[in-house]
């Protein structure tokens, strides 16, 4: 048997799928930085998929800024 309900993993794709316009809008340069908050998105699905969240967007969203703090808290840590 199947699942029946989509995983994080399934909707993350799905709402990546649905920014495409966006991105395509950007330029190339931001197309990349586009790119790469999705996967650090999926780098914390693990931790996203416990949410079992209505809205897994929030879930992404929090994901990417999980990484960006986690990237910025190294870099003050090098410069000191």
């Amino acid at each position: 048997m199947g699942r029946t309900n989509p995983t994080y993993r399934d909707r993350l794709d799905d709402y990546e799928q649905r920014c495409q316009p966006f991105r395509r809008a950007l330029r190339r340069e931001r197309q990349k930085d586009f790119d790469r908050l999705f996967e650090r998105a999926r780098n914390h699905a693990h931790a996203a998929g416990h949410l079992n969240a209505t809205d897994p967007e929030r879930a992404a969203v929090l994901s990417m800024l999980l990484a960006q703090e986690a990237e910025l808290r190294e870099l003050r840590e090098r410069l000191d």
